[in-house]
């Protein structure tokens, strides 16, 4: 497949550039799920010109559907989208960087989807697409899956969709809430997880940021104990990671802890513990959920992560070691690909 791929790319240069076209416009169409003409040119940057001659083409194919509220993809055109994925990965050069990057951190899978989430809002759809995608690949018949909050486990919770319901599986809060928005916080988006998969769901009602005091004091509730004890046994945790300072802020956490995460050289957070550039915890929250032991005994770690502002971030939890599955962008993976180890 890997010559073939690059006798097409020398042969038919015009070809791949026609597949790549029309591969972006269904998949544009596919996240937007419903668009219109316009806002699918501007979103696309082409003219409508242009873009009719290609909509109308991939209609007469059977791959959209357009009528007067505006066009969506059809059932062939999602099959030929699925079907598509791999060979297009190829066309762009991302599976040799996937393989790198799994190589080189001993992951099981890497999906990397074109461009860069910290410019394009399609993208970050698209990270939460796969994101999905690699979650409901790994879901068995009873799993207990623990999942933290943030925007681009919003993503991934939009993007959920079961063929079949799977009542016999649980989401549950990886920590308690941030005291973010609503939309964001890890609660939230389990429930909307649970209900477009037809799994149940359980809330963990603490706050994320604890003293040891309240901490100690809550864990010995017999409700939020039970609670913790079910996260702390989840199969699956699927989470993001943050850059340590913003995160900080987020968390409201005082000004001596932030300069001090500064001076220890802190650069990511995942589930409420600060990395170093080589991977090291350097300083941890009081919280209520999972725990860095628990992370290092679970079965399926899945994170799912991007933007090229975030690439020394991803790249220090990677190195912590007990990642299996990375869902990333393809900037803030050619940025990492660049990093001495």
């Amino acid at each position: 497949m890997r010559s073939l791929i690059d006798l097409q790319r020398q042969l038919v240069p015009d070809l791949l550039e026609t597949v790549r076209l029309r591969y972006g416009i269904l998949h544009q169409v596919l996240v937007a799920d419903m668009i219109g003409r316009r806002s699918l040119a501007s979103a696309l940057g082409m003219t409508e010109r242009v873009l009719r001659a290609e909509t109308d083409f991939l209609k007469e194919q059977g791959f959209l559907e357009i009528n007067a509220s505006g066009m969506r993809v059809s059932q062939s055109g999602r099959r030929l989208l699925e079907e598509m994925e791999p060979v297009l990965s190829g066309l762009l050069g991302l599976s040799n960087l996937e393989e790198q990057l799994r190589t080189r951190f001993g992951l099981s899978k890497v999906v990397i989807v074109p461009g860069d989430s910290d410019h394009s809002a399609s993208t970050k759809r698209e990270l939460g697409r796969a994101g999905a995608s690699a979650l409901l690949g790994q879901l068995r018949e009873g799993d207990v899956v623990a999942v933290t909050g943030g925007s681009t486990l919003a993503q991934v919770a939009s993007h959920l969709n079961a063929p079949v319901p799977h009542p016999s599986n649980l989401f549950v809060p990886a920590r308690g809430g941030l005291g973010e928005s609503l939309e964001y916080q890890a609660s939230t988006i389990v429930s909307a997880m649970a209900k477009r998969t037809g799994a149940q769901y359980r809330m963990l009602h603490v706050p994320d940021h604890l003293s040891e005091e309240a901490y100690t004091s809550l864990m010995h509730e017999p409700g939020v104990k039970e609670v913790v004890g079910v996260i702390r046994g989840a199969r699956i945790v699927i989470h993001g990671i943050g850059d340590a300072m913003t995160m900080a802020r987020r968390r409201r956490v005082e000004s001596d802890v932030v300069e001090e995460l500064r001076q220890e050289g802190a650069l990511a957070e995942a589930w409420g513990y600060y990395f170093d550039r080589a991977g090291s915890v350097v300083h941890k929250m009081p919280t209520a959920g999972i725990r860095l032991e628990d992370i290092m005994t679970t079965e399926v770690v899945i994170a799912v992560a991007g933007g090229r502002s975030k690439a020394e971030a991803i790249a220090a939890v990677l190195r912590f070691g007990h990642e299996d599955v990375l869902v990333t962008d393809e900037a803030a993976a050619l940025e990492i690909a660049a990093m001495a180890d």
